[in-house]
């Protein structure tokens, strides 16, 4: 997959993830497992980049005597994943045209 069109698609579900509640870096791991491996580093870095971009906010709060990061997203993060649906389905357009050339054969 190209690198751009997966480090948007992570973004969003990053954003996806913290969408209902304020999470936290394993819980997010966590929550997206069953739909894609992601490794602390990467998610660590997309929350950097996310959060540069007022995206997301956020906020450390003790928890079990440790500091914890806690993710809030913005309403301009909302808008991200408003935008992204939309632009999804552009997507899964261009997906069917290419596969329709599979049903040729």
């Amino acid at each position: 997959m190209d690198a751009q069109l997966k480090r948007g698609l992570l973004e969003v579900c990053v954003l996806a993830a913290i969408k209902n509640a304020d999470s936290y870096g394993y819980k997010i791991i966590k929550d997206l497992k069953p739909y894609i491996e992601l490794s602390e580093s990467t998610l660590y870095t997309i929350l950097k980049r996310l959060e540069n971009a007022k995206l997301l906010t956020v906020r450390s709060a003790e928890h079990d005597g440790r500091l914890r990061k806690y993710y809030h997203i913005t309403q301009k993060g909302l808008q991200r994943i408003d935008a992204f649906k939309t632009e999804w389905k552009e997507v899964i357009s261009l997906y069917q045209f290419v596969i329709k050339e599979d049903s040729y054969e």
